[in-house]
């Protein structure tokens, strides 16, 4: 079984500039940038990636010099991606929401139906879910939409716009900060009262 090493961010970039500015073999550069040795030989000879500017990977975090270095000295070494570089790769992994195209037509009938089964529900918490705009959900809950009519209130879980268990985090979310506010105005006027 082989194990999946990270790879770092542009790795066409890295891998140029790594050909560009270090004595590493086109095997270590290979390696570490999850391509072919043979498209590194290319790109050493300007066959590949021609157009491409290198990147830096000192610069960017994903490696230190002594590495560099390490793997320069030992033929043999394999360059290994800087731990905190790849901490951050995998939150911005983590960021983006894409929606298929297919299921884009489908985000008014998820907010609508957020909207009217979850009233409470702030924008931010819709984002997050569908990955939408504010505009979209302002126009969809004061029923401005151009699509209006057309728009019916479906699940947006059995749309595939979210995974179940994202749905029941934000809704956990609404129903604790429920129950904080009604707890805040419980407390509001037991103090009007007793004063």
């Amino acid at each position: 079984m082989k194990i999946m090493q990270e790879l770092p961010l542009m790795r066409k970039a890295t891998a140029v500039w790594l050909v560009e500015n270090t004595s590493l073999t086109f095997l270590q550069i290979a390696i570490f940038c999850g391509l072919h040795e043979l498209e590194v030989q290319g790109i050493a000879d300007g066959d590949v990636a021609s157009g491409i500017i290198g990147q830096n990977p000192i610069l960017s975090g994903q490696l230190t010099d002594e590495e560099i270095k390490r793997c320069e000295n030992d033929l043999k070494a394999t360059l290994v991606l800087n731990k905190s570089a790849s901490s951050k790769i995998k939150i911005s992994e983590k960021q983006s929401k894409y929606t298929p195209i297919a299921r884009r037509q489908d985000k008014p009938d998820g907010i609508f139906y957020l909207l009217k089964y979850y009233p409470e529900i702030t924008n931010s918490q819709i984002k997050k879910l569908i990955g939408t705009t504010d505009k979209m959900i302002d126009s969809i809950r004061s029923r401005s939409h151009w699509n209006m009519k057309n728009i019916k209130p479906r699940d947006l879980v059995l749309l595939g716009l979210c995974s179940q268990s994202q749905f029941n985090e934000v809704i956990s979310q609404i129903k604790s900060s429920e129950n904080n506010s009604t707890d805040n105005s419980e407390k509001n006027k037991k103090s009007k009262k007793n004063s």
